[in-house]
C-alpha cells in the first residue's frame, strides 16, 4: 500500500499555482509540469496498490488531485477542502471533472463553482473523504496500516474503520441543503443557476411544502462566491464538469490539459494572470475580470477552450496505458 500524507499543517494546496508564475511570459514551462502533474494523477487513479491519503489539514487545488483520486481518503476535524479556481481566474482541474462530477446530485457543480469550503465532516458525507478519524488517532492509524502485510482493499478499510466514526455535520452544512443545491446547480447555463438562487434568497419557492427563510445566508453566500469569480473561469468550468460526468478520468484529464494550456497562454482570457495578482502578489482581492459579465461571454468564446492549441511544438496529453482502469 502507500500512505500519502502532508508535511506540517496542510496536506497540499497551491504549490503548483506558485510555480506557474516562477516564469512570466513562458508558459510551456508550467504546461511541462502539469504534463507531469496529470500523468500522476492519472497513475494515482489507476494505481495497482492501495493509496491512503491522509488529508489532515488544508487540501486545495492540486493538493485534491494528489488525494482524491486515491481509493481510500482519510478526513479529520482539521481538513478544509475546496477547488478555488474560479476565483483565480482558472478551473477546477487535475481531474477534478471527473470527482466532482460524481458526488451527489449537483454537489459537484455547487463546490467548483463557487469554491466553498468544506471540513472533513463534509467530505465525508458527500464522498470526498471514505473514513473520517480524529487527528489524535492518526499515529495509532498509522501504526495500524503499517504492520499489514498484505493489499487486500477491504482488511485495509477495516482497520482504517476501526478508528474512524461519523461525525456530526454542522446545522449550516451545504450537505444539509442538497435538495435546494439540486435545484440551482442542475441549471444548464451559470446565468440560470444564479438567476434560481437570486430567486430563492427574494422568498421563491420550488416546493410550496418546504418554506424557505428569506435571509437564508448560505444563498446569499452562494450568489457572492459566483458573482465575484471570473466569469469566464465560470462558464468553462461548468462545462468541464459536466463533460466529466460522461467521461473516464483519462478523458477528463486530457481534455483538462488543453484547458489549462489555453489558460496558461492567456490568449482567449487573461484572467488568471489578474488572479493571481489580485489575491498572492497586490492582495487587493479587487481583480479586474475581461470579459467583466457573464452575458459578454458567447458559446463560441467557451468552446475555444476546449480546442487543441495551435502551436507546433505542443500535443495533448500522452497517459501511459493501464490495466487497473476505474
Amino acid at each position: 500500500m502507500i500512505i500519502l500524507k502532508g508535511q506540517g499543517r496542510a496536506f497540499c494546496a497551491g504549490g503548483d499555482v506558485s510555480l506557474c508564475f516562477q516564469n512570466p511570459g513562458n508558459w510551456k514551462i508550467c504546461a511541462n509540469f502539469l504534463q507531469k502533474q496529470y500523468t500522476l494523477n492519472y497513475v494515482m487513479a489507476t494505481y495497482s496498490k492501495t493509496q491512503i491519503s491522509i488529508l489532515n489539514g488544508i487540501v486545495m487545488g492540486g493538493g485534491a488531485g494528489a488525494s482524491i483520486h486515491g481509493r481510500f481518503r482519510v478526513a479529520t476535524e482539521k481538513s478544509v477542502f475546496a477547488m478555488p479556481e474560479a476565483d483565480l481566474g482558472h478551473f477546477p482541474d487535475v481531474g477534478a471533472s471527473y470527482f466532482l462530477s460524481r458526488l451527489p446530485g449537483f454537489f459537484g457543480e455547487y463546490a467548483g463553482l463557487t469554491g466553498s469550503r468544506l471540513d472533513g465532516a463534509e467530505m465525508l458525507a458527500c464522498g470526498l473523504a471514505t473514513h473520517f478519524v480524529s487527528s489524535d488517532k492518526l499515529p495509532l492509524l498509522e501504526q495500524a496500516l503499517v504492520k499489514v502485510n498484505k493489499s487486500d482493499p477491504d482488511a485495509i478499510s477495516a482497520i482504517i474503520s476501526c478508528f474512524s466514526h461519523i461525525p456530526n455535520l454542522k446545522e449550516e452544512s451545504p450537505c444539509h441543503k442538497m435538495k435546494i443545491i439540486n435545484h440551482c446547480f442542475s441549471r444548464r447555463t451559470i446565468e440560470e443557476i444564479i438567476s434560481t438562487l437570486v430567486r430563492l434568497g427574494d422568498g421563491w419557492s420550488f416546493d410550496e411544502s418546504e418554506a424557505l427563510d428569506k435571509k437564508d445566508e448560505w444563498i446569499s453566500s452562494a450568489i457572492q462566491s459566483l458573482k465575484k469569480a471570473s466569469p469566464t473561469s465560470l462558464k468553462i468550468s461548468l462545462r468541464s464538469i459536466r463533460e466529466g460526468r460522461l467521461q473516464g478520468v483519462g478523458s477528463c484529464l486530457v481534455r483538462e490539459y488543453r484547458m489549462a494550456c489555453h489558460v496558461l497562454r492567456g490568449e482567449f482570457s487573461k484572467d488568471f494572470v489578474e488572479g493571481y495578482r489580485a489575491i498572492f502578489i497586490d492582495s487587493d482581492r479587487n481583480p479586474k475580470w475581461e470579459p467583466s459579465r457573464l452575458e459578454l461571454i458567447r458559446d463560441d468564446d467557451v468552446d475555444r477552450f476546449f480546442s487543441k492549441i495551435d502551436d507546433e511544438d505542443w500535443e495533448d496529453l500522452k497517459l501511459p496505458p493501464r490495466s487497473n482502469l476505474p
